[in-house]
């Protein structure tokens, strides 16, 4: 029934609710006066009744006065009639209306059953309607089925985890003849842990597991298990867990299964608080006294470290199946799964794209390919071409142009000026990652960006890679001391100060790249006490040493960063004037400029094109849409313009 039938069907019941309790309270104004029969025999000898009817034992009249009354006469009186007549009483007879004493019971009792119903029908609208949501059903299981006819997901739709795929294939043949195990003496998980990073397609990949073994799927939320009462978490568990063995075999799916999994004894509630009893009713639902046989749960997490290790034991979750970022094939391999439905111009590429794009989950490459349908759509075109997709992974990996900002020719030469800086020095240190595109096109929160794009898919970083980014993001501020002076300098390198320094202090601490103080964790980050507070685990002495290391990493590749931009000052001032004239400068113009040779335009470029022909003295900039930028897909080097 839609909400259109809900409202009509409520509306009614409270007219008719309405309507029976005036008809049954509603008095007459011409009311009737009760009088004794004794009384009524007295006023008609006296001369004072003029016109009576009588319906069974009832007898309603109307004294010479106008007055009217109602009385009861007793069973077989022969002389009431007699006297009537002798005193000129008009006499009207009834027939008495045939009704029950049952009918007389329901229309007293109808108002109030109207009444009472609705009541019960606002009630259920409130707690969400009836089934699950009812006043009656607070304790059961908020997990959505689907049967195996409406999951339509297969491995098919799923690429990018082709490990992930043979990890879970088990299941599905388990589910399909589960004798071909059984008769071996073996035995299917009872569960499996999708950990990975977000987007990656972990609920996607559990769908799949539903819609190739054709059994029910019950879908759920970690965070719909936990109320504010306690008990009604493990009250839905065990409501959840009887559901699934009478559709056994069957998949439940709980996603962020670390809001209620979470290691006990962390919290301010100790064995009382609802989220460890929901917790502890799960693990004995997963692997108690009673067989869940058939009954196969797969969970996802994006923190695996967080959950309780009797949640993570052999019997429960016995397997945990990674699913990674995506590498350049698996990549490849998403983006045609996406681009199924989108119609694709003849230059369109996936492999070159996916090279692209590296670090990028299937939900970004999801975005990719929608992004670049819209370019197409907003310039009425037929078909997505490549130059589409460009504008999106540009429009992705770099942030938004900012069509509104207008900057002056001192603030574009500055940006200008940082930007180049942080490419040169970009370009000669060892081990760093190509220049991709510089642009002093305001993008998201940066006046200006720089963006590196490794040629291979990265796992690891040396400490030459470290030490390199370090020096690389140095030289933004650099150019500008060298150019504008000391006093000169703007806040602009903030986000770089602040990733440098960071780098730097990960180097010495986490990663055991210091030669003083050796291969050991000197971080605070999993050492926490009470309530998360975090403790203190180096000494004073050791705190001091920290910060020398790091001074001293920062301040060698400063000073590196310094020296490679003093010898090639002449290729700097070419690389900014380059970004005044043009804005934004693509690898085959980079590598011109460091050649010594005249970068060539744009493609499509012309003199008219130029921002700086004019005289109004700044340059209004367009835009598309961004996201902040992500370290693990690329190097991107921003200019912060909300650094004041």
């Amino acid at each position: 029934m839609n909400d259109l039938n809900k409202n009509i069907v409520m509306w009614v019941v409270i007219a008719l609710v309405l309507v029976a309790v005036f008809s049954k309270f509603n008095v007459p104004t011409a009311q009737s006066t009760g009088m004794s029969y004794s009384d009524f025999i007295k006023r008609v000898d006296n001369k004072g009744v003029k016109e009576v009817e009588i319906s069974g034992q009832t007898i309603t009249g109307q004294s010479t006065s106008g007055e009217k009354f109602q009385t009861y006469a007793p069973y077989n009186d022969p002389k009431l009639v007699d006297e009537l007549i002798v005193n000129d009483v008009k006499i009207n007879v009834k027939e008495p209306e045939g009704r029950s004493v049952l009918v007389d019971i329901l229309v007293n009792t109808i108002p109030f059953l109207l009444i009472i119903g609705l009541w019960i029908y606002i009630m259920r609208q409130m707690q969400g309607g009836g089934g699950k949501g009812g006043p009656m059903s607070f304790g059961k299981s908020k997990a959505r089925m689907m049967t195996e006819d409406q999951v339509k997901v297969t491995f098919n739709d799923v690429a990018g985890c082709e490990e992930a795929k043979e990890e879970v294939f088990e299941i599905v043949e388990f589910l399909r003849d589960p004798s071909k195990f059984q008769k071996l003496g073996g035995k299917i998980p009872r569960g499996v842990l999708l950990a990975g990073s977000p987007g990656t397609g972990k609920t996607l990949l559990a769908k799949a597991i539903a819609g190739e073994a054709k059994v029910p799927f019950f879908s759920i939320s970690g965070s719909d298990f936990v109320e504010m009462f306690v008990g009604v978490g493990a009250s839905r568990v065990r409501d959840m867990f009887e559901q699934a063995k009478k559709h056994a075999p069957c998949i439940i799916f709980i996603d962020e299964i670390d809001a209620v999994g979470r290691k006990r004894g962390s919290g301010m509630g100790g064995g009382n608080d609802e989220r460890e009893q929901t917790l502890n009713q799960l693990l004995v639902e997963m692997d108690g006294f009673e067989g869940t046989e058939g009954v196969i749960v797969v969970a996802a997490t994006n923190r695996p470290d967080v959950l309780d290790e009797a949640l993570l034991r052999p019997g429960r979750f016995d397997r945990q199946v990674v699913v990674p970022l995506p590498d350049v094939r698996g990549r490849e391999q998403i983006l045609k799964v996406h681009m199924r439905k989108v119609p694709l111009g003849e230059d369109v590429k996936p492999a070159i794209l996916a090279r692209g794009t590296p670090g990028f989950s299937g939900a970004d490459l999801a975005n990719l390919v929608n992004e670049a349908a819209l370019f197409s759509a907003r310039g009425d075109k037929r078909v997505v071409s490549m130059e589409e997709f460009e504008k999106a992974k540009d429009k992705i990996m770099m942030g938004a142009e900012r069509k509104s900002m207008v900057m002056n020719e001192k603030e574009k030469s500055n940006t200008a000026y940082h930007e180049a800086g942080h490419a040169i020095v970009g370009l000669i240190v060892p081990d760093h990652d190509p220049v991709y595109k510089v642009t002093i096109i305001p993008r998201g929160r940066a006046l200006g960006v720089t963006m590196f794009l490794p040629e291979e898919d990265k796992y690891s970083a040396s400490k030459q890679n470290l030490e390199s980014q370090i020096s690389t993001l140095f030289g933004g501020r650099i150019a500008e001391e060298m150019i504008l002076g000391k006093e000169g300098v703007t806040t602009g390198a903030s986000n770089d100060i602040e990733r440098a320094t960071s780098i730097a202090r990960n180097m010495v601490t986490k990663w055991g790249l210091s030669e003083k103080l050796g291969p050991l964790s000197y971080s605070d980050d999993e050492n926490q006490g009470f309530m998360g507070a975090p403790t203190k685990s180096v000494s004073d002495d050791t705190a001091h040493e920290i910060d020398d290391e790091v001074r001293k990493i920062i301040d060698t590749n400063y000073v590196r960063a310094e020296t490679i931009l003093k010898e090639n000052i002449d290729k700097l001032d070419a690389m900014a004037k380059a970004l005044i004239k043009y804005e934004t400068i693509d690898q085959e113009q980079i590598a011109a400029i460091m050649k010594g040779d005249v970068p060539p335009p744009p493609e499509g470029w012309t003199d008219d094109d130029s921002p700086i022909d004019g005289d109004d003295g700044g340059s209004a900039v367009e835009a598309d849409s961004s996201k902040d930028d992500k370290k693990s897909k690329k190097d991107v080097i921003g200019d912060p313009a909300e650094s004041l």
